[in-house]
């Protein structure tokens, strides 16, 4: 099939996609949220160890805006939100493109049990918008997205639940992630939406600890119909942690021959102005487009 072929049967899918992102802005204006737009060419990415960035000019592609954004929360910026384009290098399958949009979103004095219930409702009023009804069909399965069905599933109750070993032996045999991903992620968001919270502290990324129980981090992700849609946090802000966890995460991405990333030395001057309290998600709207127009490749609807 040539291209010009190819577009002009994608068309019902994205006219879908323009009004699901017209349903969300309208969302996140509906809760006082400022829409804006940070660099796609950045100086340096956060260190992260199964994330690679592309190299670009004299920077890199964005993975995410998240080390941007965060800027703005320390300069004052209470509630903000952005779509836009991001890269990850390899990265490539029905459900992974290389190039792809992100939907990003951080508060001030939230945690992460707010924002899921903030993200509840704003895609709860997306359905009805965009489709007529809370409950949308997925590959032959109903999807019911009132926030009152979502579930909230700890990683540790996840592994009782469906994994063959215990959650500590996935992590001392390093595991976790070949679990995660055969046994455990296929099972979640099934009928509804599945919140996947409490992650390792191992698995904290830029999340913070919890207070309640260090072990784990308060760190979400959002599941439908077995798809992981976005990645949250109750925002890590202590300068002298960051800068321990990035420096671990070098040191593993030089030991597996990953791209060298220079220190992110702006990300680093907002956390020592003074990150206020926050969370955040970063959710792949693409593949929150496939949901809604009952797609099972990324590529049917993207350009």
């Amino acid at each position: 099939m040539d291209v010009i072929s190819a577009l002009a049967q994608k068309r019902a899918c994205l006219e879908k996609r323009a009004l699901l992102a017209q349903a969300l802005r309208d969302g996140f204006r509906h809760f006082g949220f400022l829409e804006i737009d940070t660099p796609s060419l950045i100086p340096a990415p956060a260190q992260e160890e199964f994330i690679e960035t592309i190299p670009a000019g004299s920077g890199f592609l964005r993975p995410s805006p998240e080390l941007e954004m965060k800027q703005l929360l320390a300069a004052g910026y209470k509630r903000i939100f952005q779509f836009g384009p991001c890269w990850r290098a390899g990265e490539r399958g029905r459900k992974h493109s290389e190039e792809f949009t992100m939907l990003e979103y951080y508060a001030a004095g939230f945690d992460y049990r707010k924002l899921m219930g903030l993200t509840c409702e704003i895609l709860a009023e997306a359905a009805i918008r965009v489709n007529g009804s809370l409950t949308l069909n997925y590959q032959g399965e109903e999807i019911d997205f009132s926030p009152e069905s979502a579930e909230w599933l700890t990683v540790a109750d996840a592994f009782n639940r469906y994994s063959p070993v215990a959650l500590d032996d996935a992590l001392a045999q390093d595991r976790f992630d070949e679990i995660m991903v055969v046994n455990i992620e296929p099972q979640l968001g099934r009928g509804h939406l599945t919140f996947l919270a409490d992650y390792p502290a191992s698995r904290a990324a830029l999340a913070r600890r919890s207070a309640l129980n260090p072990d784990v981090a308060e760190r979400w992700e959002l599941y439908i119909a077995g798809i992981e849609l976005s990645n949250a946090f109750s925002e890590l802000t202590d300068e002298k942690e960051q800068r321990q966890r990035f420096a671990e995460a070098a040191a593993f991405r030089c030991a597996h021959g990953m791209n060298n990333y220079p220190e992110a030395e702006a990300f680093f001057a907002a956390l020592h102005a003074g990150l206020p309290e926050s969370s955040g998600n970063a959710l792949g709207f693409d593949r929150l487009v496939m949901i809604f127009t009952d797609s099972d490749n990324i590529d049917a609807v993207k350009f």
